[in-house]
């Protein structure tokens, strides 16, 4: 089976669409998507629409839980915060009640999917060794796959020893051997230098995963951020990618 992973879109269309555009010249078995759909970005609607289209598996992120109301807003700060409110004012029916039926876990055959990590899949970040190997420790699937940090992340832990880290586009790391944790990165906000949108593919006839970037239109989303009135903070952020 082959499938491509996506998380983090952020409600960044173009970017969507470029990874998308990608992803059908691949023709996986299977598209699986690990949350965040809306937040900070223009296009919540477009992008729920077209995740539900495609994705055969789609996980909630905190954000979409946020906008949902099932988190207290006054857990975002600042820029987060104000673009998860305007998110709630355009948010259509449609899109609201089916981001309702989304959970921030699942399981698949030999993997375990969250938003987050698999101590906390809402909020916890795994950005370093130990909150890594905490999280391979909670579970028991060869393959555990995470988003939220936005930040692409290889790690193997072979039972005694943590190793990998960050994961450059064009990374190829065998799924065999170890258990592996593994981030695609973000699909609509980047945050480890590289403004092209991140994602993830897994051949797992093959025993192989490689880490993918997509170049998109970044000047059409940060003008739909601006005639939205969202912080031009997070708009500016997409050029260097962080």
């Amino acid at each position: 089976m082959r499938v491509a992973v996506v998380s983090d879109i952020h409600a960044n269309l173009h970017a969507l669409e470029a990874v998308l555009a990608e992803i059908e010249r691949e023709q996986p078995d299977e598209l699986w998507c690990l949350g965040d759909l809306v937040g900070y970005g223009p296009k919540p609607n477009e992008c729920c629409r077209l995740v539900r289209e495609h994705a055969t598996l789609s996980l909630c992120g905190n954000h979409d839980l946020g906008v949902l109301g099932v988190i207290d807003l006054a857990d975002f700060a600042g820029d987060a915060g104000v673009a998860a409110r305007w998110t709630r004012t355009v948010l259509g029916a449609d899109e609201r009640a089916w981001l309702e039926t989304l959970a921030p876990s699942a399981v698949r055959d030999g993997v375990e999917l969250f938003h987050a990590s698999p101590r906390d899949p809402i909020w916890e970040y795994v950005l370093s060794d130990h909150i890594a190997q905490l999280g391979l420790q909670a579970t028991a699937a060869p393959l555990v796959l995470v988003g939220h940090s936005h930040i692409p992340l290889s790690i193997a832990w072979d039972e005694t020893t943590l190793s990998g880290g960050v994961a450059a586009g064009g990374t190829e790391v065998a799924l065999a051997g170890a258990r592996r944790l593994l981030n695609p990165g973000s699909v609509g906000q980047p945050r480890d230098g590289d403004p092209r949108a991140a994602w993830l593919w897994l051949d797992f006839d093959a025993g192989e995963a490689r880490f993918r970037r997509t170049p998109y239109e970044i000047a059409r989303t940060q003008a739909e951020f601006a005639e939205a009135g969202l912080p031009a903070a997070l708009s500016l952020r997409l050029g260097p990618g962080i």
